[in-house]
């Protein structure tokens, strides 16, 4: 009988680790390359040292029938293995990722580049001063060089632009100068979940609260076989759906600021701050900190609360669709956003887009639907999907969700189940274990994952925030525009930094 080659498990469903196959780099390699190009997608690649070894772990996912699958490769640190970016482009961050943490070379690999500058990195010769730049030759060519210190609060990221005139041929994003070492906090210690841990993982990426904080209680779960009660499980997602519709009105009002629609920045402005109150009375805090803890949920909901979000978000709801509909009637508004920044579907399939930015090019990539928990799986919604992948179907996109959200929230609430908010942790999660947890977060798909020790310690915990997947999916949308249109293009994606470089 073959021996099987992967380990098929669902989103927050343990795995025993030496139920995980173990093959050559080059195999594996192939593995994910013939599994990709039948409709399978790379959700992670990471290495776990082992006995001064490494251990790569592969996460492929199946959105059709909501199935992970892993599996892993042993080799030595340094060593040389055949490049997957060729046959699955999308795997290019990762695999960089890989050289720049551990050596871990991959030969044919077209863009090989450190990713974070981590103080651990493997060559401590590589610095962020000397970041090898894509260059152009002509006499026309010039470059535009943007940060990495912006004006404002925006954190430090450097954009290199290769423009003929006004146009932008490629522009390359440096990141990398804020790495925190968020993954290695999360690791190493054994015995019951400690609430630091909560509030860290809440800390991934600000303005992704709930999102990280429930990717984080997720795989913590599955570890401890720790059973959330329903009632718990509804408030999340009304918590993450809070999320989403205050971010997603709040990048509406900043898209109206960049084409100069003060009224849609004014409008929508005041409703993301309706909606983060929202948050704020729910459990204390306009941005949801602390509200999703390990096993379940700080406070409750009563029946006064929960009548009070379905009247203060039905009015936002009416309020944002009426602007909305003025907004993308208005033809000075239409003039900047129509055919800016396009990305077509095979582009964002091939790079592993996720989230709205895949959503708005055709890709039907959403957790919520394709691998649901709680309940998200018992009232299934399909992804909404637009065709444009431009600035327009990012934004219009970003309109239809705050609808399905403010409808998801009514369900749950018109449904809302009785029970405790909390089963509180007991014990170490269990030993020799891997468990992935997903959550689609505003921006898109966000993955946790953790491998347990003998003792139930966690040896290595792994974070991806969507960013890490959609910059590049930025530098794609400017080609061919006009640089003055790349602050729209930004925004309209609305990525992390320090999501990127934790």
């Amino acid at each position: 009988m073959e021996t099987p080659s992967w380990t098929v498990t669902r989103n927050q469903v343990p795995v025993e680790r030496a139920a995980i196959p173990r093959m050559s780099p080059g195999a594996l390699g192939e593995e994910i390359a013939t599994r990709c190009q039948g409709g399978q997608r790379l959700a992670a690649l990471f290495g776990v040292p082992e006995n001064e070894r490494l251990v790569l772990h592969a996460i492929l996912a199946d959105d059709g029938d909501g199935t992970l699958r892993t599996s892993s490769a042993e080799c030595s640190p340094g060593e040389t293995y055949p490049s997957i970016t060729p046959a699955v482009p999308a795997a290019h961050i990762l695999e960089r990722e890989l050289w720049e943490q551990h050596g871990l070379r991959p030969e044919g690999h077209p863009w090989l580049k450190p990713v974070r500058y981590a103080h651990d990195r493997r060559d401590r010769g590589q610095v962020i001063e000397n970041y090898p730049f894509f260059r152009m030759a002509g006499e026309e060519v010039h470059e535009v060089a943007v940060g990495p210190v912006h004006a404002g609060v925006i954190e430090p990221g450097h954009f290199r632009f290769m423009c003929t005139g006004e146009q932008v041929h490629h522009l390359e994003i440096q990141l990398g100068y804020q790495h925190r070492g968020v993954e290695r906090l999360l690791e190493g210690l054994a015995g019951p979940p400690h609430p630091g841990r909560n509030r860290l993982a809440e800390s991934i990426a600000g303005d992704t609260v709930v999102g990280h904080g429930l990717a984080y209680a997720g795989v913590m779960e599955a570890l401890l076989g720790l059973e959330v009660p329903e009632r718990a499980l509804f408030i999340r997602e009304i918590a993450l759906e809070l999320e989403r519709i205050g971010i997603h009105l709040g990048d509406l009002a900043a898209i109206g600021n960049d084409v100069a629609y003060l009224t849609g920045n004014a409008v929508f402005g005041a409703l993301r701050t309706k909606v983060i109150n929202t948050s704020l009375d729910a459990c204390g805090s306009r941005f949801g900190r602390g509200w999703v803890q390990t096993g379940g949920v700080r406070g409750d909901l009563d029946g006064k609360q929960r009548s009070e979000i379905i009247t203060r978000l039905t009015s936002v709801l009416e309020d944002a669709s009426r602007m909305a509909e003025t907004f993308f009637s208005t033809p000075s508004v239409l003039s900047r956003l129509e055919k800016t920044g396009q990305v077509p579907r095979p582009a964002a399939e091939a790079m592993g887009l996720l989230g709205l930015a895949a959503r708005a090019s055709g890709v039907p990539r959403d957790v919520r639907a394709s691998h649901p928990t709680g309940g998200y799986a018992r009232f299934p919604r399909p992804a909404l999907t637009l065709a444009g992948g431009d600035v327009y179907a990012r934004a219009e996109l970003r309109s239809l969700e705050i609808r399905q959200s403010v409808e998801l929230i009514r369900e749950r609430l018109e449904n809302f189940p009785d029970g405790a908010t909390r089963r509180p942790p007991g014990g170490a999660p269990g030993p020799n274990r891997l468990a992935v947890s997903l959550v689609e977060g505003w921006r898109g798909e966000i993955l946790h994952a953790a491998l347990t020790g003998p003792g139930g310690e966690v040896i290595r915990y792994r974070i991806q925030d969507p960013s890490l997947w959609n910059w590049f999916g930025l530098a794609l949308a400017v080609r061919r525009n006009g640089i003055s249109d790349f602050p729209l293009c930004n925004k309209s994606f609305n990525l992390s930094y320090c999501g990127n470089d934790l």
